[in-house]
């Protein structure tokens, strides 16, 4: 039995892989760098199975998905986990930026979750990380949200479809991770409600488990999560960039 975990390498991910080592006979590390992946194996050890994928390739989403159909493994978990991000107007992206973000934050988890779930037992578990950006339109980061909002329906409408399979849409808010700058010009970046990646994973496994298909790590992020539904989009629009103005 096996879990497979996308963008393994980065903070949140490799909290993943130590969390499923104890509960599964192999972790299928997916990465880009093999440089990380390889490091990641010598770090946990022999059941880490490194798997190089670049998740905005086309040729290569399809060849990862083919080797699953190939090998037809017994998979209790799915973390869909890789994802970037970037904090620019639209019309600041180039099209090839565009086209991997949507790539690898929604077309990747789509098509890995679709080859998967045949070979996924009763009661497994897959995990989409999406964002607590999810929950309402963020100007700025407005590729992030949306494509982020596909995987927070999608993996909801996944949970419905599957009655063996929770699928659960993790919606963190800011973590403490790499991928998250620290400085701009010199100034500290305030973010409020940081979360260190090891507690969104903690929380993440224990609300699977309930069999919930949303999970938000945080008292302050469910509180934003409830103001997102009783407040206009049109004023938390607003709200939100005025509290990041001097960031961009």
């Amino acid at each position: 039995m096996i879990a497979i975990v996308t963008g393994a390498t980065g903070d949140i991910g490799e909290e993943f892989v130590k969390s499923l080592l104890a509960e599964t006979d192999q972790v299928w590390a997916v990465g880009r760098s093999e440089n990380k992946l390889t490091s990641l194996k010598e770090k946990y050890g022999y059941k880490i199975v490194p798997v190089r994928v670049d998740l905005s390739d086309r040729d290569n989403i399809f060849s990862f998905c083919e080797k699953i159909e190939s090998e037809k493994p017994e998979i209790r978990y799915l973390v869909n986990n890789a994802g970037v991000a970037k904090m620019k107007p639209v019309s600041d992206f180039t099209l090839e930026e565009i086209s991997d973000m949507l790539d690898i934050n929604d077309k990747a988890a789509t098509l890995i979750c679709r080859a998967c779930i045949p070979y996924m037992v009763k009661g497994s578990y897959i995990l989409n990380v999406a964002s607590a950006s999810a929950f309402q339109p963020n100007p700025y980061i407005a590729l992030y949200s949306a494509s982020k909002a596909y995987l927070l329906s999608f993996t909801r409408s996944l949970n419905v479809e599957n009655e063996n399979i929770t699928c659960t849409a993790v919606c963190p808010g800011w973590v403490d991770t790499q991928m998250l700058p620290k400085k701009r010009d010199g100034k500290d970046i305030r973010y409020p409600g940081m979360t260190p990646a090891s507690k969104v994973v903690e929380v993440a496994l224990k609300d699977c488990h309930k069999g919930k298909d949303v999970s938000v790590c945080s008292f302050y992020f469910r509180y934003m999560r409830f103001l997102s539904k009783v407040t206009p989009h049109s004023i938390a629009m607003k709200m939100w960039v005025k509290a990041i103005r001097q960031y961009i």
